[in-house]
């Protein structure tokens, strides 16, 4: 019989903030309540559990039976409640005083809900950072689990860790639990001997070790034929039996049995990193497509193995910069985090009030929304809404917190997205945008408060590594189950075809010179060439005030066609308003010239191919549905409807001319597989450009957002609320 070893089994249940209803649902009935059904029956086995905050607020609305199984099996010492962060936020890119309060909430809540005794936590992601261990100790945290990963980055090999470490910070200490890769792919998707195998050449070698398996629990039913494979086939049952056979030998533990009972091997100093995947994933998509076609060259060579040990990819933060998008809902969730700091140190603010605010705030740190590997995570439009919705929501709170009623109106220059460079907050109490001079003098945000809606939290198309896959057309999921990291699954045909990829952000009031006879097909396809340095030059910008109008004035001395040329464009905001008035003048155009001249709008959070969702012309005619390209002539007018959503977003010019419309979709990577996603609706009001006798061009535009429909059902819910 091998020597004693300890196993500590860590499943890390997770729903994001934002997800379908139906998602967490299925969730829960593919995995979290079958893998408690049968963990019961096996009463000399122990786990860790940690459930992410946004899902145990599910499950205590939706579920609350599953809640009370589990405060059973934490009461009877078979179960110990791993905490965290309450809405799952990567630790490094939320500031300190956001990372405690988050920990220290949700360790509050299970310990009242579970009656558990939270000491370890669950770094999200495994994404680490050295300076981390202060932070957790303030928060309460005695140890917590990472990948084997991480320590071989600090030099140690996959044979010194069988047991925990000591880390240190500033004088304060944690243990951390390194978590076995190789369990991350036996556990569940090799037959359960396979990890009793490995198990018992570890024991063999070395008595009385603690290995860890630290992984998502949506592995065991909801990631895809896992169900099939963990229960209908009985997989689950298999390595539970496995487990109690071997119970001589195999100690299930938890953490705190583990830290209390073994010394530690010693101490180590972790460098920033996560799981490995996780570091490739953050990678330039040049970077990672070389560093695959090299992994691949060296498949077999033998010395493979002592390489990679000292191969490291990318660091978490570059997501920001690898998808710009991250980093805007990033710095946007700094502003509201530094909002919120003020407004809790202010007294005079309604403290019940901001404390709700904090909560959104929370909410809008979670995590899954700000990065991309083989899930759909930014990827997912109502992910990215669900971040802003807190954001907004949270920014709702703070208004009223501070007694500030009626109409309003405010404007601040600031470098808010931290590039050295400034830009533009334009808010009144039913709006707020952001505009990047120097880039285009672009509206990269803009929130309409009533519905906590972010119209531009759009998603421009770029190059991934796994579109190589995509091009060589490969299908099939292959047999039997695999691992998410695996699969190579399409979930729509011809997706090769779809592939397209932005030259510029997806925002808004990006100006355009194309070719007079350009097509929709070009301008959609990406191939009108620019004819003009507007789109990504610096305008200059000035801020005009009164008492209840603000208009920031943008201008530029640029060329279209090698013409010099100065473009003029007003965004003006009245305080109680929902409109946007953007006035155009165009200067030094010669006589007899003309220009075909274009500014390009993009909308989010307006799905595409449902009834519900669709373009009018102002008069209420039907256009089609918002994916539904249109070649308009001779218009001024045109308006984009979500009933769902209750709003109404019109587009209406001072002079006739087309307008383009067109979907923005992107090819992407989930654990489903492939799939097409509508991103975007794309509108383009374009004009040929004919000077008057000064040499001058201007032209008008109101955008009008309406959301009188969402208002009057919240209205109808609370008049009804009240009569029962």
């Amino acid at each position: 019989m091998p020597h004693t070893i300890r196993l500590a089994l860590v499943l890390h249940n997770h729903q994001p903030i934002g997800n379908f209803d139906g998602v967490f649902e299925q969730a829960y009935e593919d995995s979290y309540r079958p893998f408690l059904e049968i963990f019961r029956r096996y009463p000399s086995l122990k786990i860790c559990l940690h459930t992410s905050g946004s899902l145990a607020e599910w499950l205590a609305a939706r579920h609350p039976e599953y809640l009370d199984a589990l405060a059973k099996l934490v009461a009877e010492g078979r179960v110990e409640i791993i905490g965290g962060a309450f809405y799952e936020p990567i630790l490094s890119m939320v500031p300190p005083r956001d990372r405690i309060g988050q920990i220290r909430l949700y360790t509050q809540w299970l310990e009242a809900r579970l009656g558990a005794k939270v000491r370890g936590m669950w770094i999200p992601e495994r994404v680490w950072e050295p300076n981390l261990v202060s932070d957790l100790v303030a928060a309460g945290i005695q140890y917590t689990v990472l990948d084997d990963f991480h320590f071989r980055n600090a030099g140690l090999s996959t044979e010194q860790l069988d047991g925990y470490f000591i880390s240190e910070n500033d004088g304060q200490i944690v243990a951390v639990f390194p978590g076995s890769e190789r369990l991350r792919y036996t556990i569940p998707f090799a037959e359960p001997e396979a990890t009793i195998d490995y198990l018992r050449g570890i024991a063999e070698r070395r008595p009385e070790a603690i290995i860890v398996f630290g992984d998502d629990g949506e592995k065991f039913g909801t990631w895809p034929e896992t169900k099939r494979h963990v229960y209908d086939n009985g997989w689950l049952a298999r390595f539970f039996d496995a487990l109690a056979t071997n119970e001589s030998w195999i100690k299930t533990t938890t953490l705190a049995e583990a830290v209390d009972n073994v010394p530690p091997n010693g101490k180590i100093y972790l460098p920033d990193s996560s799981y490995r995947e996780m570091t490739e994933w953050a990678l330039p998509t040049v970077q990672l497509l070389e560093y695959e076609r090299l992994r691949h060259e060296m498949e077999h060579d033998p010395r493979i193995a002592r390489l990679t040990q000292f191969v490291r990819g990318g660091f978490w933060r570059n997501f920001k910069v690898k998808y710009p998008e991250a980093d805007e809902m990033y710095t946007r969730m700094l502003m509201v985090s530094g909002r919120v700091a003020e407004a809790l140190a202010n007294r005079q603010h309604d403290q019940s009030l901001v404390e709700a605010a904090r909560i959104e705030l929370y909410r809008g740190q979670c995590n899954c929304s700000y990065w991309h590997g083989a899930f759909g995570g930014i990827y997912l439009p109502h992910l990215r809404n669900a971040v802003y919705r807190s954001l907004i929501a949270a920014d709702n709170l703070l208004v009223r917190a501070a007694g500030r009623t009626g109409p309003w109106i405010e404007a601040v220059a600031g470098d808010f997205n931290l590039d050295a460079r400034q830009e533009v907050y334009l808010a009144n109490d039913r709006l707020a945008a952001l505009v990047r001079p120097w880039r285009g003098g672009l509206i990269y945000e803009l929130d309409v408060r009533s519905i906590c809606l972010n119209l531009l939290a759009t998603l421009a198309r770029q190059p991934e590594a796994y579109h190589r896959k995509v091009l060589a057309g490969a299908s099939g999921a292959g047999d039997g189950v695999s691992s998410i990291h695996e699969r190579v699954v399409f979930k729509q045909p011809d997706l090769n075809e779809r592939l397209q990829y932005d030259a510029l952000p997806r925002k808004s009031l990006i100006d355009h010179f194309y070719d007079n006879d350009v097509t929709l097909a070009a301008v959609a396809g990406g191939q009108a060439q620019e004819r003009g340095d507007f789109a990504t030059g610096t305008y200059e910008a000035r801020l005009l005030r009164n008492p209840n109008r603000i208009q920031l004035r943008l201008a530029r001395q640029g060329n279209a066609w090698g013409q010099p040329l100065k473009i003029t464009k007003g965004v003006t905001l009245e305080a109680g308003s929902a409109n946007l008035e953007i006035a155009y003048m165009i200067e030094g155009i010669a006589q007899g010239q003309s220009f075909h001249f274009s500014v390009e709008f993009n909308f989010a959070g307006l799905p595409a191919g449902l009834d519900d969702r669709y373009f009018h012309d102002g008069d209420g005619q039907h256009l089609g549905h918002l994916g539904q390209p249109l070649d308009l002539h001779d218009v001024q007018s045109i308006n984009m409807v979500d009933e769902y959503l209750g709003i109404d977003v019109g587009l209406k010019t001072s002079r006739p001319g087309g307008i383009w419309t067109y979907p923005v979709e992107t090819v992407s990577q989930s654990e489903g597989g492939f799939e097409l996603v509508h991103q975007a609706v794309a509108v383009q009001p374009h004009w040929i450009v004919e000077p008057d006798a000064s040499g001058r061009w201007s032209v008008t535009m109101v955008l009008s957002i309406d959301t009188s429909m969402a208002e009057q059902r919240h209205e109808r819910r609370e008049v009804a609320a009240v009569a029962t």
